[in-house]
């Protein structure tokens, strides 16, 4: 099949791929528009579900995008076809953050095929994870992966893990003061079933989670200071397994490299039988985002916070239609 000949059906299967991407509240802020006659997709945020009091630099937001265009990038070679990407391809356009164009036919050999299987098995996983540790080899796999996007991936020590922990506790803490962050959770949880049915972004009260009765782990309690019916609590670790994502540099192109190495690790994590979830807490305020990164590092600056283990995945959260964020021309 000819570059020309790419069908309706395709690009709505790999946008529906790329949309399985995780983003900051499950706020889904992207759009794609594919063009015909270059084969050519446009990938684009869309501001109207920004996060301004947890993301006032849309630094999140880029990152939730750049995890959609690296599913995007999997899913094409999947169907055969080479990605060839750009990242900020217009400078007067700041929305448009990367196009990628369709080739053909994909190399055999490239390392994005395996990866598509984990697409959809990848959930944010909001339950207790057990105390076996994430043998070294596997660590080692995934901060590789993370260093083939352009970023770095490190696994802290235990005293670091402390303080990141503590720092998170700080930040909710925070968090629990400010009306505007309690508004924002609000605008996107979804709690009880007429809003669950009906909810194609957020957070639905099905994935919340446990309420945690004791532990560390750094999980963001979507239901606040809300009950939900009919939820448990459990014990979480007291020393979860961290890693923290980050860049040299803190701009747009890097939060977009950021973006993609972390879908790169999480697809990568899920192959490996871990289950992940994410934490930004500690990143969200300036003045503590700082003191997360380890001065004995490289990285510069940390954009996300991963936490990883054994335990149950996740269940699958609500996505837009495909019709909705998808333009073809």
């Amino acid at each position: 099949m000819s570059v020309d000949a790419l069908d309706t059906k395709t690009v709505t299967a790999l946008v529906e791929d790329a949309t399985a991407a995780p983003s900051m509240f499950n706020a889904q802020p992207w759009r794609f528009r594919f063009h015909r006659a270059d084969s050519t997709f446009h990938v684009r945020s869309d501001l109207e579900r920004a996060i301004p009091r947890a993301d006032p630099t849309t630094r999140a937001l880029h990152l939730g995008c750049a995890a959609a265009l690296f599913n995007l990038r999997v899913a094409a070679v999947h169907a055969g076809r080479q990605p060839v990407t750009e990242l900020l391809p217009d400078p007067a356009d700041p929305q448009l953050l990367a196009t990628v164009r369709l080739t053909e036919p994909a190399p055999l050999d490239t390392d994005l095929a395996p990866l598509y299987p984990a697409i959809h098995r990848r959930h944010t996983s909001r339950h207790p994870l057990s105390d076996e540790e994430i043998p070294q080899p596997i660590k080692d796999a995934l901060s590789a992966a993370a260093l083939l996007e352009g970023a770095r991936l490190t696994f802290p020590d235990t005293w670091h893990v402390q303080t990141l922990l503590d720092l998170v506790q700080d930040a909710e803490g925070r968090d629990a003061t400010d009306p505007a962050a309690a508004e924002e959770l609000r605008r996107w949880t979804r709690v009880g079933a007429e809003a669950v049915d009906a909810a194609s972004d957020g957070v639905p009260d099905y994935a919340f989670g446990p309420r945690k009765h004791g532990g560390r782990a750094p999980v963001r309690d979507f239901a606040g200071r809300h009950p939900v019916p009919g939820r448990d609590a459990a014990t979480f670790e007291n020393a979860p397994q961290l890693a923290l994502l980050g860049t040299t540099d803190d701009r747009p192109r890097d939060w977009l490299r950021a973006g993609q190495a972390l879908e790169r690790v999480l697809l990568q994590a899920t192959l490996d039988g871990l289950a992940t979830s994410l934490t930004s807490h500690a990143v969200e305020w300036p003045e503590i985002r700082w003191i997360v990164r380890d001065p004995e590092s490289a990285t510069g600056f940390v954009q996300i916070v991963l936490r990883l283990g054994y335990g149950p995945a996740g269940p699958r959260t609500p996505r837009r239609p495909v019709h909705e964020v998808l333009d073809i021309e």
